[in-house]
């Protein structure tokens, strides 16, 4: 699950800084596609832990930037 998450980082971490340096921002959904993927992958990190709290909150949010990543495929 770690080297999952790392990967996960250092994707979003490109795509944001290119997003930064060239002023476009079309890429917009995708990043918040992949920090949602982040975000599972923290709750369900949490739940191999016995965190239930931590896990529900990291899936809650993980559904609400899939929701607004999937907005934002929709209406462009």
């Amino acid at each position: 699950m770690k080297k999952v998450k790392i990967i996960l980082v250092i994707f979003v971490l490109a795509l944001s800084a290119y997003q930064l340096i060239t002023g476009n921002f079309e890429l917009m959904p995708y990043s918040m596609l992949f920090l949602g993927a982040i975000m599972l992958v923290t709750g369900l990190v949490e739940l191999q832990e016995d965190r239930k709290g931590g896990f529900l909150g990291c899936v809650v949010v993980s559904l609400f930037l899939f929701f607004v990543s999937m907005q934002g495929f929709f209406l462009n």
